[in-house]
């Protein structure tokens, strides 16, 4: 019975993603994004029962990985693409052009570069003790907490569909970029070797209270600065 327990919560984490992909759909993205955030912990459950529980097996890495991809990779994609949507100027409240309509689905290139980035990580024996390249669980927290926190704000802005489009490029290339980034393990608790990610924790209380639900698309971005600042400082060996 035990062996099926991990299996259990990460299917609970692709319905989570399945749930988070139709709110964004409806336009939903508040609830888009607390569903990513349950997803995010049954992610995070999973593989820690099945080390606890010692019943690891090639076919929970596998559905995992299947998991992670609609969860951290369609979902924050159905979110950009409904954002995108109601960005695209309209007339008398008539539809965008078929031309625009055609450019929001650039949003789902973010999928498929979520699921190359998984598949790269479950064959990179680099990524023990951290990351190459930003993990999808931060990608997908970044956007849908963005569009929660500051949308309104974006959709002021001159030509902010091509911005946000630029944006998802720029997520792409670093969901894949040979760029090392820090993961919250630590092999002892003292302050020595362990500065950057002591750092980003005592940051992440502040960001969230001060810019809320944005704060959490503040962390990731402070997460990428950090993790490039380490690797000047450090860098790995690949």
């Amino acid at each position: 019975m035990k062996k099926h327990i991990p299996n259990t919560i990460t299917c609970c984490n692709l319905i989570s993603g399945c749930i988070a992909t139709y709110m964004a759909f409806q336009g939903n993205y508040g609830l888009a994004l607390l569903f990513i955030v349950i997803g995010a912990v049954f992610d995070f459950f999973d593989g820690m029962s099945a080390r606890l529980l010692g019943v690891s097996s090639p076919i929970g890495k596998e559905l995992d990985s299947l998991a992670d991809c609609i969860t951290f990779g369609f979902a924050p994609s159905a979110i950009v693409f409904s954002f995108l949507n109601a960005l695209w100027p309209t007339e008398a409240n008539a539809s965008p052009s078929a031309v625009l309509f055609c450019l929001s689905f650039l949003a789902f290139i973010m999928a498929a570069f979520s699921a190359l980035r998984l598949a790269k990580f479950n064959l990179d024996e680099r990524q023990s003790m951290g990351f190459i390249g930003l993990p999808t669980p931060a990608n997908a927290l970044f956007w849908a907490s963005l569009i929660v926190g500051v949308g309104d704000y974006i959709a002021t802005l001159p030509h902010a569909a091509w911005l946000v489009i630029a944006a998802v490029f720029v997520s792409c290339w670093l969901l894949i970029a040979e760029i090392p980034m820090f993961a919250l393990k630590f092999k002892t608790w003292g302050w020595k070797g362990n500065e950057v990610k002591y750092i980003f924790l005592l940051t992440c209380i502040p960001l969230l209270i001060l810019l809320g639900i944005s704060g959490l698309a503040a962390i990731i971005a402070w997460y990428v600065v950090l993790s490039i600042y380490n690797n000047y400082q450090t860098p790995v060996k690949h």
